[in-house]
């Protein structure tokens, strides 16, 4: 029996871009999930109000706050498998915010090991960013890469990474690192640049507003990086280790921004706007992810991969982005810190 399917999986950040999209892939796989949503006044549970009509109601709820060390070891009681996703991630909130990204992303996560180790969990899967490298030394990155705080964000995050493999080095806590690169798809926040482009869109814009053009990402669709962290989670060998999970492909932003429209089929004309570019020690110039390690010790592959694969997914992502009630969700007028 895989490790999935025999106890409860708790979810943080479920009510986020990808824990959404993660909670409805296990609940499709049979697994008995706990989601951990962000408290608030609203009882909202974020994406998860508006999950798939084929997952809806087949979860458990608990509402709390990552911060807190006493919710969070609740939330885990009785659960044998931990995937945390819950985190600050916007980068230029965290250039005039960043305690909350040390209580948030450092602390939270030093919660979820404690809890782990406390409850004597089979597998947390924490959840780290390619932001962690900074621009690439060298290309494509591998797990071996020098590490680069080039924001409060991506230093928060080494930090929270740091804290997870010690656990593991001090207390044998069975964790694994999960490095996303750039993931992309329906749900995704207007701070990424292709919900910016796409919400602009939709919305009859033509001229598009962009910060820097150059620098290169290495999408993956949501749904893929979904299924690579299910297919980490039942790989033994990644206990206690570091691992990418990225298409292998590289596109520019202005390159991005000119796929969305081939796909879409319009034309737009892309414009500066300065108060979306970083500051430029703080830009990460290029980033390739090495997919070497995650193929060795799983059998997952990007559905999604390579230009073509890129492309379908886009097309996907904008046909979620063209609903208006999707769309209302996003203020495409507005620079979203």
């Amino acid at each position: 029996m895989s490790l999935l399917s025999r106890g409860k999986i708790l979810v943080t950040g479920a009510d986020g871009f990808i824990g959404s999209h993660l909670t409805e892939s296990l609940v499709r796989a049979g697994a008995d999930v706990r989601a951990f949503v962000y408290y608030n006044s609203f009882n909202s549970w974020g994406w998860l109000d508006n999950c798939a009509p084929d997952v809806a109601g087949k979860f458990e709820v608990f509402a709390g706050d990552i911060r807190d060390p006493h919710g969070v070891a609740e939330a885990m009681k009785g659960c044998s498998v931990v995937f945390h996703l819950a985190a600050l991630i916007a980068i230029p909130f965290s250039y005039h915010s960043p305690d909350a990204y040390v209580d948030t992303n450092v602390k939270g996560t030093l919660n979820v090991v404690q809890a782990a180790r406390r409850h004597g969990v089979e597998r947390v899967l924490h959840t780290s960013t390619s932001e962690v490298y900074g621009t690439a030394i060298y290309a494509p990155i591998d797990e071996a890469h020098p590490l680069q705080g080039q924001s409060p964000y991506s230093a928060s995050k080494i930090g929270a990474d740091q804290i997870a493999l010690s656990f593991h080095r001090s207390f044998d806590t069975p964790v694994t690192v999960v490095r996303p690169f750039n993931t992309y798809g329906p749900r995704q926040s207007a701070r990424a640049v292709i919900p910016t482009v796409m919400s602009q869109i939709a919305a009859g814009e033509r001229r598009i507003k962009l910060g820097a053009l150059m620098p290169t990402r290495d999408f993956s669709f949501v749904s893929d990086t979904a299924a690579g962290f299910m297919a980490l989670a039942e790989a033994d060998a990644a206990v206690g280790d570091v691992v990418n999970l990225g298409s292998g492909f590289e596109i520019s932003i202005g390159d991005t921004a000119r796929a969305i429209a081939e796909t879409i089929g319009v034309e737009i004309e892309i414009t500066s706007d300065e108060q979306r570019l970083r500051p430029e020690k703080s830009e990460v110039e290029r980033l390739l992810s090495c997919t070497d390690k995650v193929r060795a010790l799983t059998p997952w592959r990007p559905a999604y991969g390579g230009l073509d694969g890129f492309k379908r997914g886009l097309a996907v992502t904008y046909e979620w982005f063209r609903d208006p009630a999707n769309l209302s969700r996003y203020k495409h007028g507005l620079y979203n810190v």
